[in-house]
């Protein structure tokens, strides 16, 4: 019988024990569980918190914005209504204005561009009239001079005694033979004075190795003439400016291809540059 009691006693601590662990395990469960549900509500709480801090924060934003666009539609319909407002009147004055003033400039510069063009074609036109007055002076002193008749006197008095002879050919003494002969020979004595056929520029002074000492004049009308056989021609320097009839050398025998003829003046004419006959021209 006292086993009995004591067996009892046992397994009553040990279900003692366990009662405890039980209530143990279930504070901690219950302290374990409260602290999640403190956890989460606190959580939901700083959430709601955070959703509210930026549900005013956008609030914020859009008064912002609303308050942007209010300031906007104001200034345009301040400038809406100022257009509104203005008269029927103001409007046609104003496009009035607009059109003159654009007319006017238009006109402005069409005058300008019409006086710079004018004033071009006047520059132009007096340069062609000037051009062309020049060119008509020009052709009236060569008209002038090609119309003026020149007359021509011999050189010096005598005999031709040989005459020109481009087509036909002439005996020559001195070479024996028949040859062209260009101009004309004038007899005359030995240092007869010999003078300018007519008004004219010396033009050279020279010893001709075929006719000697010559005397070349340029005459007006493209004409030129020719002095040979001289003796002398110390009377006229290159370039002087010689009149009809002036003395201008003296008659010799300086021509080698003549040397065996009678004392003469070879007497030259060319008319632009071409050989013709003296005596044609002498008067």
């Amino acid at each position: 019988m006292s086993r009995e009691p004591k067996r009892m006693e046992k397994n009553a601590r040990g279900s003692s024990k366990i009662v405890i662990y039980i209530s143990v395990a279930i504070i901690i469960a219950i302290v374990i569980i409260s602290y999640i549900i403190i956890g989460n509500v606190i959580g939901a709480k700083k959430e709601q918190q955070e959703i509210a801090k930026q549900n005013q924060e956008n609030s914020q934003v859009r008064e912002n914005e609303e308050k942007i666009v209010s300031e906007v539609d104001n200034e345009n319909s301040e400038s809406v209504s100022t257009q509104i407002g203005k008269t029927v009147d103001e409007s046609e004055k104003e496009n009035t204005n607009t059109n003159v003033n654009t007319s006017t400039n238009t006109n402005k510069q069409n005058t300008s561009i019409n006086n710079t063009n004018t004033s071009k074609e006047n520059t132009t036109t007096n340069s062609n009239n000037t051009t062309t007055n020049a060119n008509t002076a020009k052709e009236k002193v060569e008209e002038s001079k090609e119309d003026k008749e020149i007359v021509f006197i011999m050189p010096v008095e005598g005999e031709i005694i040989k005459g020109y002879a481009k087509d036909n050919l002439v005996y020559s003494e001195t070479l024996q033979e028949w040859i062209v002969h260009q101009a004309i020979d004038i007899k005359a004595d030995s240092r007869e004075v010999v003078k300018a056929a007519a008004d004219g520029t010396v033009t050279a002074i020279k010893n001709d190795p075929r006719y000697g000492l010559t005397v070349i004049i340029e005459h007006d009308g493209g004409f030129k003439t020719v002095y040979s056989n001289l003796l002398t021609a110390e009377f006229v320097v290159e370039g002087e400016a010689v009149k009809q009839g002036q003395t201008i050398g003296t008659v010799g025998s300086s021509a080698t291809f003549e040397i065996a003829d009678d004392t003469h003046l070879h007497f030259e004419m060319l008319k632009d540059s071409v050989y013709v006959d003296p005596s044609i021209y002498i008067k």
